[in-house]
């Protein structure tokens, strides 16, 4: 367990009630649902994998670490799609919620969920297949606001990534970057540090807009 001092910071509006009434969006629900499901599609990308590793995507049961799962929206859509799930988040509002979303899956024993610190996961070297992440990974680095610290907490985590991956494991990380320079930082974090990858945008136009990493560990 992470010591209390070493615990990031996390911004407030997702605790208590308000991770209730973030749980019981139906926007949110809606709009976490389909990011997850183009997740899916760009985990499989043929810029990232060849097609001997795409026809495998229902023949093996790969294992997901849906990062900052919150209350679970994104785990769910990665069970319901054949893959067993280990959802991580720092917050234990969430991970409640998730919980009870798991109670009613089809198929709960595909879903585990931990809480904790993404850089302090009670999780052997290369264990997981690959990466999720739904709207959260930006938090990371959420309240440093000097450059370098945000380039050294990134550096961290993309280096611990590199150590629980397989072998060519496989990242996808949904966020809205405030401009091209934080898209740049959070991109080069993981270039710098073992992975190969290109972002997509939803609309190229918007600096700000929906983006998508795609990563592959580097071999």
């Amino acid at each position: 367990m992470v010591r209390k001092n070493q615990l990031p910071q996390f911004p407030k509006d997702y605790l208590n009630e308000k991770a209730e009434e973030y749980d019981s969006s139906k926007w949110m629900e809606r709009n976490q649902k389909r990011s997850t499901l183009l997740s899916i599609q760009y985990l499989f990308d043929e810029k990232l994998v060849n097609q001997n590793e795409r026809s495998l995507r229902y023949e093996k049961k790969f294992l997901i670490l849906d990062l900052g799962c919150g209350t679970g929206f994104s785990s769910e859509i990665l069970v319901e799609n054949g893959f067993r799930v280990i959802g991580v988040d720092i917050l234990p509002d969430m991970i409640l919620r998730a919980r009870d979303k798991k109670e009613e899956l089809v198929k709960p024993k595909f879903f585990e969920l931990i809480l904790a610190d993404i850089n302090y996961l009670p999780i052997r070297s290369n264990e997981i297949d690959h990466i999720i992440s739904i709207s959260a990974y930006n938090f990371i680095a959420y309240g440093r606001e000097n450059y370098g610290e945000k380039i050294k907490q990134l550096t961290k985590t993309a280096k611990y990534i590199d150590t629980i991956l397989k072998k060519n494991g496989r990242i996808v990380i949904e966020f809205y970057p405030k401009d091209d320079k934080e898209l740049n930082i959070f991109k080069n974090s993981f270039i710098n540090n073992g992975f190969d990858g290109f972002m997509v945008k939803n609309n190229p136009k918007q600096k700000a807009g929906q983006t998508f990493l795609l990563l592959k560990k580097r071999i």
